[in-house]
């Protein structure tokens, strides 16, 4: 035996449908269910198709039982039976409703499942004999055990054969055992079963019969939640060799043991033998009836408080995304705002520079012109001072080649003193004396005008400077601070920006 890889699970399932020539399927059948009320999933949970976990499985539960519906219609002489709702749940998790009704069709029929629901299920007892001696022979301890505690077959393993194992155990486990029977036939489940009896071994040793009862209801079950503990399970299934030939013989062995039980038995006996294995029956179901019926009111109160939880958090992300658009609102007026000021502080900036360039030019052209005029005054004073100079080597020329006038004035040109000048007043003329006199003192004023429109001239230049200097530097202070505190506004206000926007 091989196992399917987890692969091909769709692939293996869809090939195994059958055509309509193959089992004369009926193509109205499915169309004709279709109106059937579906109940809740919860509700479908509560009658027995939706024990999965999943979310998906549970969606599957109304689609299964449209298809166990449909098949009660298909199959008149079997009817609804039960357990078909959780293998029709697998099916659906895999293919089209309709593919998945034509492959439990073809697994009721031709791979036999449909006898274990004939004749008052005399084949599934067969197949409960079957198994007990299969356990005699592997597993001979245990075996003994379930004898000394009076626990039958039917009573742990009637769920494995009427449902293959799809109502207790994990998707992924059942997606493997369905594979397996598909490809090898309905004696998988034995295989299966001595594989979870084996792996169970040292704790079902250890219990009584209620004890041995709960651990097949609820702790096996639990166990093969790990896909690790389930693959080693597949493993020890696909290895363990159990041979056509001695599922005949003991099929052989229960039949004749029936034969014999029919003839020797006393009918009252035989009754009563029957009407308590009808009522540990009873028992066992109306146990599963509790345990569903609990695990409904655990499931409705925990869903619940999940929509509570949830619409709890709904609220408050509501509120979060209310919160968060105003704050996005506020952010983008304080960011048109900032721009605005950002323009209007570009636009001061560009007019200040512009009348600080203007008066830069102002202030260069009267320096310029200071400076033209200043030039023109010391080239006028360069001429004058040329001129007085030639004029004054002239009047020396003349002072030297008069022979009274040097008799008066010295080589420097000045007076000589009082005692010479007395000496040669009667001979120089009045007019002479008072002429020179007279030139002399207004050569001295003109000059001295001349000097001092020089140092006026020098004063106005260098307060003009100054001045200059002092506008050149309030110009560049100004600039620099307003470009600054400028700048550190436009600064400020981007950070402040982005930290809200962040």
């Amino acid at each position: 035996m091989c196992e399917v890889p987890a692969s091909l699970n769709r692939t293996s399932l869809q090939h195994s449908q059958p055509s309509h020539e193959d089992g004369d399927l009926k193509p109205n059948v499915l169309s004709s269910v279709t109106a059937v009320s579906v109940p809740d999933p919860i509700e479908a949970q509560g009658r027995g198709i939706g024990l999965g976990k999943g979310a998906t499985f549970q969606a599957e539960a109304g689609a299964a039982l449209t298809k166990t519906n449909a098949y009660s219609v298909y199959d008149e002489e079997i009817g609804y039976c039960q357990g078909q709702s959780f293998l029709a749940a697998v099916l659906l998790l895999h293919m089209p409703e309709e593919q998945a009704f034509s492959v439990l069709v073809k697994i009721m029929f031709d791979y036999g499942l449909r006898e274990l629901f004939k004749q008052n299920f005399e084949d599934l007892h067969c197949k409960f004999y079957q198994l007990e001696r299969l356990m005699q022979e592997y597993i001979p301890d245990l075996y003994n055990h379930f004898l000394d505690i009076s626990l039958e077959a039917h009573m742990y393993a009637s769920q494995w054969f009427l449902t293959l194992f799809t109502a207790k155990f994990p998707l992924y486990m059942v997606f493997h055992i369905i594979d397996l029977l598909l490809c090898e036939g309905i004696s998988v489940i034995f295989n299966v079963a001595l594989g979870l009896l084996k792996t169970s071994r040292d704790d079902l040793l250890l219990t009584d019969f209620e004890g041995a009862l709960k651990f097949f209801r609820v702790q096996l079950p639990k166990r093969y939640r790990s896909e690790e503990n389930a693959k080693k399970l597949m493993e020890l299934a696909c290895n363990m060799k159990i041979s056509q030939k001695k599922l005949k013989k003991y099929e052989k062995e229960y039949h004749t043991m029936r034969e014999q039980q029919a003839q020797q038995e006393d009918p009252i006996e035989r009754f009563e033998r029957e009407n308590r294995r009808l009522q540990e029956a009873n028992m066992r179901l109306e146990q599963e009836n509790d345990d569903l019926a609990h695990e409904l009111v655990t499931s409705k109160i925990a869903l619940r408080k999940d929509l509570d939880d949830a619409e709890e958090k709904a609220d408050a992300l509501n509120k979060e995304l209310l919160m968060t658009k105003q704050k996005l609102i506020d952010a983008e007026e304080e960011k048109r705002r900032l721009e605005e000021e950002s323009a209007q502080l570009k636009e001061m900036c560009r007019r200040e520079l512009d009348k600080a360039e203007s008066e830069i030019k102002t202030n260069s052209s009267i320096i310029g012109d200071y400076k033209q005029i200043c030039s023109q005054l010391s080239e006028r004073l360069e001429k004058q001072q040329t001129a007085n100079k030639v004029e004054i080597e002239k009047i020396r020329q003349r002072v030297d080649d008069c022979a009274r006038c040097r008799e008066v004035f010295n080589k420097e040109g000045r007076v000589k003193g009082l005692g010479s000048a007395k000496d040669v007043s009667d001979e120089d003329t009045d007019g002479e004396k008072e002429a020179l006199r007279n030139q002399l003192r207004e050569m001295e004023l003109e000059l001295a005008q001349t000097k001092l429109q020089l140092v006026e001239a020098e004063c106005k230049i260098q307060d003009l400077e100054h001045h200059l200097g002092l506008a050149l530097n309030e110009v560049q202070a100004a600039k620099k601070t307003w470009f600054n505190r400028t700048l550190s506004s436009i600064k400020t206000a981007t950070g402040v920006q982005g930290k809200e926007t962040c």
